[in-house]
Order: structure tokens, then sequence, then C-alpha cells
């Protein structure tokens, strides 16, 4: 078994940190820019309520005397303001006035003035302060009050407290582009750590699957020369078959290896034939012969198909047989598995099923990603290069068929792959 290096655990609780933070400042300055758009609302009113106060004391236009000026006035609707007047004899004066009085108290922008006649039943007056854009699109809202009046309406209200508001959008807008800058420096500099311990991960683990036999062979090989062997034939033909095993495992991995560069860089085209199941279950089984006498793993055959034949690469079936028997017997400490077969709504399938180490529900998701391993807590439970299952997927999902997983860590796996018994040639 292999001690894994500590991921980056650390890193990972950097960036939940890290995140949070961005996202508490984040709220903050929508919360911030919320509180100053209220704020700028009702500045706005009470300039606009000082503005008509100060055009009753102009214009002498008001019913009461000053210190009931505030019951003059009506705000119905956050852009419309009425104001009880006396009708004035000059109203270009009124108008003079009232723009002085916005412009003093910072609110001149687009506003509509109508003088409501309560005796005519409709305005004697209108004009446009400080037209925008589109002023002409707007009218001023009906009138049902028994009293003359002024009406001031700032149809374009909201997007003037909007740009009162510019500094603060844009500061918030820079404090956002730099957040998201930072986050995905942190997303980035997350993702070359993960590749940087995935590589170091892969160039540890191919240098001891390598290591081993090579050294072996080595050994077998002083051996050999030694002349004194070439009189004891038994162990002559014990260390060449030692040489052979071992060459035959090298020579394994190096063509996994060599499979796997290939479909990763490439389509996987398939070569379809019409196959037995459960002949390939046969192949795959001699093929780990060395494996299984070695971990003394058990065999349950309950190969159930009425119809195991199908059409489908031979050669890359195999690999995916072969594969999910190997990582049985890896990962089971007294391997007994079970492999069946059957056939079901138009598909063939089969199930390899062990008494292994099992599988974590929140490493599931991850076992058909490349050069992912299983473990157990910080320690990989199985020698491999992390790439077989990712293998089989590929190979699976180019034969149009289904993986279907099912795992209890402690008791073990069950990997069921379904092939549609009638395809038609693909390219994935």
């Amino acid at each position: 078994m292999f001690s894994a290096p500590i991921r980056s655990s650390t890193i990972r609780l950097a960036i939940f940190i890290s995140s949070l933070i961005i996202a508490t400042i984040l709220v903050f300055q929508l919360v911030w820019l919320r509180k100053i758009y209220n704020f700028e609302q009702k500045e706005f009113t009470h300039n606009v309520v000082k503005a008509i106060r100060g055009l009753y004391e102009d214009l002498d236009i008001s019913l009461y005397n000053s210190s009931h000026l505030n019951e003059l006035i009506e705000n119905p609707d956050p852009n419309v303001y009425i104001a009880r007047i006396n009708l004035p004899a000059d109203q270009d004066s009124l108008t003079s006035y009232l723009h002085y009085e916005l412009d003093d108290f910072g609110v001149f922008t687009d506003c509509h003035v109508g003088i409501y006649n309560v005796d005519s039943a409709k305005y004697v007056y209108t004009t446009i302060l400080a037209p925008g854009k589109n002023s002409s699109k707007f009218k001023l809202p009906a009138s049902k009050r028994s009293f003359d009046h002024l009406t001031l309406y700032f149809p374009n209200r909201q997007q003037y407290i909007i740009t009162r508001m510019n500094f603060w959008i844009i500061s918030s807008a820079i404090l956002l582009l730099v957040l998201i800058l930072f986050g995905g420096s942190l997303y980035y500099f997350y993702k070359q750590k993960f590749l940087n311990e995935t590589q170091k991960d892969f160039i540890q683990n191919f240098t001891h699957e390598f290591k081993t036999p090579v050294a072996v062979i080595s050994l077998a090989a002083d051996v050999l020369k030694n002349p004194a062997i070439a009189e004891k034939p038994d162990k002559l033909v014990t260390y060449a078959g030692i040489v052979e095993y071992q060459s035959t495992y090298l020579q394994n991995q190096i063509e996994r290896l060599l499979q796997f560069a290939y479909t990763d860089s490439n389509q996987l085209h398939l070569t379809r034939s019409k196959v037995n199941i459960h002949e390939l279950i046969q192949q795959a089984l001699s093929n780990l012969g060395p494996l299984v006498a070695e971990r003394k793993a058990r065999f349950e055959l309950s190969l159930d198909a009425t119809d195991p034949f199908l059409m489908a690469d031979k050669e890359y079936l195999v690999i995916v047989i072969t594969n999910l028997i190997d990582n049985a017997v890896k990962y089971s400490r007294d391997p007994h598995i079970t492999i069946s077969t059957a056939n079901t709504q138009g598909f063939t399938s089969f199930t390899v099923q062990d008494n292994g180490i099992g599988i974590e529900s929140k490493q599931l998701a991850k076992i058909f990603k490349r050069f992912f391993r299983v473990r157990q807590g910080e320690t990989y439970t199985a020698k491999g290069f992390g790439l077989g299952l990712s293998f089989v997927k590929k190979i699976v999902d180019a034969h149009g068929g289904k993986i279907k997983v099912e795992s209890t860590p402690g008791k073990g796996s069950s990997f069921t792959i379904s092939l549609p018994v009638s395809q038609e040639r693909k390219k994935i």
C-alpha cells in the first residue's frame, strides 16, 4: 500500500474561507448600496419639499402661515408632489422661482410642472423644467383634488438618483472586478496545485510499479548468470519463470499506459464483430491467471445470459472485463469474486461483484476520473495508475452502454456493464 501525500485540504480551507470573505464583502456592498439608494430617495423627497417651501415664501402663494407649510404638501407617489396654492398672477415668475429653488437644493432634473384650477377642473398651465430625453412621452398625472394646487412630476427621478450614486456604483464595480479576479486566481492556483499533486502521485506510482519487477528481474538475472545454476534444473526453471512473470507484468503495464495515452488523445474507433460475452470472460480470467494464483482468488460464475452474443469490439471488451476483475481481486483481502451475466430488455449485462473494501459514497462519483484511486483515509489501498476505470467508461460509452456501481464500505462493490445487443458503429 502507498502512503498518499497530504492533499490540498489546507488550500481548500483557505479557498473556502476566502470565498466566504468574498461573499460577505459582496453582500455587505449590496446592502450598503441599497442603504445609499434609500438615503438618496429620502434626500430627494426632503429637498423637493424644501424647494416648494422656498417657493411658498418667495411668491406668498400659500394658504396658511409658514408653521403649517408641510401640511400643504402631499407625496402620493415617489415621482409626484402636490402642493396647495393660491393661483399666482404671474405663472412665469412661479416657473423661474421654482427653477431657482430646485437648483438651489440640488434636485434640478427633468420636472413636469402643472398648475391645476379646481373651477376649470384642469391644468391651466404646464411646462417642463430641465427636459430630459424622451420627456415628451410623459404626461402630468390626472388630478381629482378639490382644491387649487401645483403638481411637480419627476418621471426620471430614479435615474437621477442612480446618477448621483455613480461614485458608489463605479467603486462597487471595481471592487467586484477585483474580487472576481482574485477568485479566478484562487481557482487557477488550486487547479494547478491539484494537477501538480496528481502528476506527482502518478510519477511516484509509476516508479513504484516498475521498480519492483525490474529489481526482481535483475536479481533473477544475477542468479541465472551463475554457472552453477545449470546443475540445478528446478531452480533454473523457477528463476526463468520469475523473469517471464515479471516481464509479462511490465509488458501489461506498458500496454495499459500506451492504450490510455492513445485513447485519451484520439477518438475511440471500434471494430465490431459478433462476440460471445461468456468466452470473453473466460479469456479475461486466463489473462489474469498469475494475479489470481498470487492472491488465491476464488471465483463463482453465474453465466445465465441465454443469448450471450452481441456486436462489440472484442479487444476493447476484454480490456473492460479484465480491468473490472483485476480491481475486484486487488481491492479484496481474501478475494471471492462473483461474475454473472443476464439478458434484460435488449441489453446483455455482466456483473463483477467482490467482497473487498468497498467505496465510500463521496468517492463513488470520482472513480471514473483519470488518475483517481480509491483510498482509505490518507492511504491508497492498491497498486495502479488510476487509469483503468476511466478507460472502462470510455469503452462502454463508445459501445452505447451503461455502467452501474453499487458499493458498501467494508462489504464490497458491484460493477454492472450493460451493452445493447444490436448497435450501430459508433465513435467517441
